[in-house]
């Protein structure tokens, strides 16, 4: 099929040198939002346009915590194996992200950490992977809705990605983007300061800079940032770019290099479902600086 044809959220593209294919992942059910969660698809291209799928690489084993809200699944290879990170939510459970564990990119992925990673009681999402000197860690969204003034933090994982290891670091807080736009709190204060972050991507990039996207909401609607880290470590500190890189309904985004040699950022558009596409465009670093090249794609 036509990527125009594949409806989903949260895309985060797999590229497998030794195959030349890219494996897409994300938000794939129907109504990810109300209903029972289904699950997660992948699809499969040598070519970013045409696809193979759905295939299913996710379904619940009965028993499995999360029962509703299965979001933003990205998988990664580490030690041989295929790791997928999502989000999931039941009625006695805080959103959380959980670790599952698959010998192919194409699954089936069964759950892997000894239940959530993230810490107990907070309200999480789209928990993301990242190795820095040969250690895991785990990048995820402490959510505005229980905070107020969305948070970015990252906690080590065990080698073996079953756990965590030591206390959570705070990253940054949504209010430092100072692109980003006050939402109506959900204290019944009435205030409208709230700050949304979620979609947590770090990049190192060739020449050593580490960047961290993220999404949050604009003045023209969702949007898509980048903050780079002034260390050059995951702890930060982090500098904000002032504007987003993309706006205007699109966010949700993360960097593959392709098989052609160029780099990618992907996104979701629009923000509105069922009507979410999969979108791409060329970016580079340009002055330290991230900066989109070529055509929407």
């Amino acid at each position: 099929m036509k990527r125009e044809a594949i409806a989903i959220r949260d895309p985060f593209v797999l590229a497998v040198q030794e195959e030349k294919k890219y494996y897409l992942y994300g938000t794939t059910d129907p109504d990810p939002w109300e209903q029972p969660g289904i699950g997660f698809d992948a699809y499969v291209s040598s070519d970013l346009e045409n696809w193979t799928g759905p295939h299913p690489v996710f379904r619940p084993r009965t028993g499995f915590w999360g029962t509703h809200n299965f979001w933003a699944p990205e998988v990664h290879r580490y030690r041989n194996a295929f790791y997928m990170l999502a989000s999931f939510k039941a009625p006695r459970h805080e959103r959380a992200t959980q670790i599952l564990r698959a010998d192919s990119p194409l699954g089936p992925f069964e759950a892997h950490s000894a239940g959530p990673v993230t810490p107990p009681g907070w309200e999480c999402l789209d928990g993301s992977f990242f190795v820095e000197n040969g250690r895991p860690w785990l990048i995820f969204s402490h959510e505005w809705m229980q905070v107020g003034d969305g948070e970015m933090w990252a906690v080590r994982l065990s080698p073996d990605l079953r756990t965590t290891e030591g206390a959570p670091t705070l990253l940054f807080r949504g209010s430092d983007g100072l692109w980003t736009k006050g939402v109506l709190r959900r204290d019944g204060s009435g205030l409208e300061d709230a700050r949304v972050t979620d979609g947590p991507f770090a990049y190192r990039a060739d020449s050593g800079n580490l960047f961290m996207l993220w999404s949050s909401i604009a003045p023209s609607g969702y949007a898509l940032g980048a903050a780079r880290s002034e260390s050059g470590r995951l702890e930060g500190p982090w500098a904000q770019e002032p504007s987003p890189l993309l706006e205007a309904g699109r966010g949700h985004g993360m960097i593959f290099r392709g098989f052609d040699g160029r780099t990618y950022i992907t996104y979701h558009y629009p923000n509105e479902t069922p009507k979410e596409r999969f979108h791409f465009r060329e970016i580079r670093l340009k002055d330290e600086k991230l900066v989109l090249k070529g055509e929407e794609r």
